[in-house]
């Protein structure tokens, strides 16, 4: 057992918390004295599972004043499952102190403090049930939950999980959990920081107003734990349905049981959650192989439900496309419906016949309307002499063009969304080149913003487009437990999902998933009818570190000249348009 410690002026004392409540909670949490405390056991349960190891930060004025780690025998076998989480074997905790002696060591450590953890339900549940069962005095009534924290304080955007590891990496604190007591403490105290500096400037600065900022439990939402009672801590998809049998809501969980008894805390800052879980009759699942199937699935019951309660991918083929118009003289224009070369899905109309003009205008396609019929030229008069004027047609000429002056034109877009040619894009740089020359800083900056929207967007459907043409992928991706998760995706969809456990031969059981996968038809336009958002969801797995292509009916390459090449272009572009400008 570790244990060290500095004495601080000022430290709270036990008679502090009990008799003089104002006196903490009032007291801004910079000048309180706070446990950040971690614990790795034997399993979820307080009552039926054992710790097997203490780790604990105190802290306070932002400093660290102490330390406590220790080991702990805890009287039982530790699950393989725990051994290979936590690394934490029998026989290094065979020659550590029992509970017994360490729970009155750490009430001792942490006496005159408020407790904080991350999941701070689980910690203090186990830390209260022992001390319950050696009939030890537990003497701290407050306590913090970094989770609680985060949910609240942070959006569903920027962290759309609040597991330590993930607030660790938004924050890059300095050191990462490893599922080792003492590290997750330590992390927990740099993400508490970071948290607290979120709020600061809110009025948010003693543990009263934090807790009056936090979300307070409900009994009705208590009451319907029961609703989670049957489902399993595996990976799968969650709809809560409500009186009418009627699906308000499907989300996703890499560990369902946990996932959805969070609703019931009333932790979720959203207005609609809360009424949606109030007005929830059951909650039905499906059990996944891994997260991606989850993924995917939650995708496709959200376009087969469209659950009031949900905001977003309840309409998963909707977006605008640009595409080439079927006329003698082709344009650009958006469109509902895409091509075979279409550009797309973009989700903003006005995005999108910005991107067009902007494609037009570099390539010289006409931008205007009129009929042209059957005649084998067409002349749309420019009143000036180096292009048209602001409202004209990008193809105004003084001179009649034949369709042979005009196909190359069309041909150098049709390249430019196949990812054939860049040359489009070169011929947008040299006029951003020119525009900054001129000083035309204003509308250099619109047109660096243009370009670099034109190249994200066909960048995006390169990628997707390059994965939907392959007929058949299967990828493997390690897992946690040194086992393989499976996928076998055709055109651009998920046709079979599967894992094959440690010790398992992974290529009997790809075959298995391949000869079970579902048959998929190629539809028209780029992405081959696939969704595009169950497209780009697949090719983020397939591409990420540690995928291995298993076998492929085609190659899995992106075209020699596409948009991809101009990502670093793009990113310098977003970074000069959203850094601070400078005074003068």
């Amino acid at each position: 057992m570790g244990f060290t410690a500095q004495s601080v002026g000022g430290q709270l004392t036990f008679a502090d918390l009990e008799n003089g409540g104002d006196d903490y909670t009032d007291r801004s949490l910079f000048d309180t004295t706070l446990v950040v405390v971690d614990l790795e056991t034997t399993g979820g349960s307080p009552t039926e599972d054992r710790i097997t190891e203490i780790g604990a930060v105190k802290i306070r004025g932002g400093e660290v004043i102490g330390e406590f780690a220790t080991l702990v025998d805890p009287g039982r076998l530790i699950p393989p499952q725990i051994v290979t989480l936590t690394g934490i074997t029998e026989a290094m905790v065979s020659d550590a102190p029992t509970i017994a002696q360490v729970l009155p060591s750490f009430v001792e450590f942490a006496r005159g403090a408020i407790l904080v953890a991350h999941n701070a339900r689980f910690d203090m549940g186990f830390l209260r049930q022992n001390a319950a069962r050696l009939d030890i005095d537990w003497p701290f009534n407050a306590s913090l939950c970094t989770v609680t924290m985060a949910r609240r304080i942070l959006t569903r955007d920027e962290a759309p999980t609040v597991r330590l590891s993930a607030l660790a990496d938004l924050f890059d604190v300095s050191v990462r959990p490893t599922h080792r007591a003492l590290d997750d403490a330590r992390a927990t105290v740099e993400v508490f920081h970071r948290l607290l500096e979120r709020v600061g400037n809110q009025g948010v600065g003693t543990y009263r107003e934090l807790t009056a900022y936090l979300p307070r439990s409900n009994p009705r939402l208590r009451a319907k734990r029961t609703l989670a009672r049957d489902l399993p801590a595996r990976p799968g998809v969650y709809l809560f349905r409500g009186p009418s049998d009627e699906v308000l809501y499907v989300g996703t969980a890499v560990d369902l049981r946990r996932r959805v008894l969070s609703y019931f805390t009333g932790s979720d800052p959203r207005r609609r959650i809360g009424e949606m879980v109030n007005l929830a009759t059951r909650v039905d699942h499906v059990e996944c192989a891994h997260a991606l199937e989850a993924g995917v699935r939650e995708l496709r019951l959200l376009a087969a439900h469209a659950p009031a309660y949900n905001r977003r991918s309840t309409q998963p083929h909707r977006g605008w496309w640009i595409v080439l118009t079927g006329e003698r003289f082709p344009r650009l224009k958006v469109s509902r419906t895409p091509t075979e070369d279409a550009l797309g899905p973009i989700g903003n109309r006005t995005t999108a016949a910005t991107i067009a003009d902007l494609i037009g205008q570099a390539a010289g396609l006409r931008s205007c309307t009129t009929r042209l019929g059957s005649a084998s030229h067409h002349w749309c008069r420019s009143e000036s002499v180096g292009g048209p004027q602001i409202g004209g047609c990008n193809a105004a000429s003084d001179l009649p063009q034949t369709l042979p002056d005009y196909l190359p034109r069309v041909t150098a877009v049709r390249d430019l969304l196949s990812g054939d040619s860049d040359d489009v894009l070169t011929v947008l740089t040299d006029r951003l080149i020119r525009l900054s020359d001129a000083q035309m800083f204003e509308s250099a900056a619109r047109h660096r913003d243009r370009m670099s929207a034109t190249i994200d967007a066909l960048a995006r459907c390169q990628r997707l487009a390059a994965l939907c043409r392959i007929a058949e992928l299967v990828v493997a991706r390690p897992d946690q437990d040194r086992g393989w998760e499976l996928a076998v995706i055709r055109h651009g969809r998920l046709a079979s999902a599967g894992v094959a456990r440690r010790g398992v031969a992974p290529m009997p059981v790809a075959a298995t998933l391949v000869a079970a996968a579902e048959t998929v038809v190629a539809d028209d336009g780029p992405l081959l009818g696939a969704a595009p958002e169950e497209a780009g969801l697949l090719y983020r797995w397939v591409t990420e570190p540690g995928a291995r292509i298993v076998s492929a009916s085609e190659p899995f390459a992106l075209p020699g000249a596409c948009a991809e090449r101009w990502s670093a272009w793009s990113q310098t572009a977003h970074a000069a348009r959203t850094a601070p400008r400078r005074a003068g």
